[in-house]
C-alpha cells in the first residue's frame, strides 16, 4: 500500500469511528433488550468482558481462550448461553456478536443501555 492509500484509508477510518459514536445513542435503544441480557449473561466475569468484545467471528475460541486467559470451559458455557440468547451469530466462523456494542460497555460508566 503506499502513502497516499495508507492516509485515505486512515481518514475512512477515522470517519466511521466518529459515525459509530454519533450513532452510539440510536443503536444503544434499538438494542437495549439484548445488551441488558448481554450483561446479565456476563455478569461480573472480568474475563468474560474481556472475551466478548473479540467476539467479532475474526477469531476463535481457541484465538479468544489465548488472548484473554478465560477458562475455556467458561468461554464454551458463555458462547452458548449468548448463542442460545440470539446474541451471537451461526456463521460457521468464530463466534460473532448480533448487536454492536461500544469498546467501553463493560467499564463502570461506560454506555450502560
Amino acid at each position: 500500500m503506499d502513502e497516499a492509500s495508507g492516509e485515505l484509508l486512515s481518514a475512512v477510518r477515522e470517519i466511521r469511528d466518529l459515525i459509530r459514536l454519533m450513532a452510539e445513542p440510536a443503536i444503544a435503544e434499538r438494542d437495549k433488550k439484548l445488551r441488558t441480557e448481554l450483561r446479565r449473561i456476563v455478569g461480573k466475569s472480568v474475563n468474560g468482558a474481556k472475551a466478548v468484545p473479540l467476539m467479532d467471528g475474526s477469531r476463535s475460541q481457541t484465538d479468544i481462550h489465548k488472548e484473554t486467559g478465560i477458562n475455556k470451559g467458561q468461554l464454551s458455557t458463555l458462547v452458548k448461553e449468548l448463542s442460545e440468547a440470539k446474541l451471537l451469530l451461526d456463521d460457521g466462523k468464530g463466534p460473532r456478536l448480533s448487536i454492536s456494542i461500544p469498546p467501553d460497555f463493560f467499564e463502570a460508566g461506560g454506555s450502560n443501555e
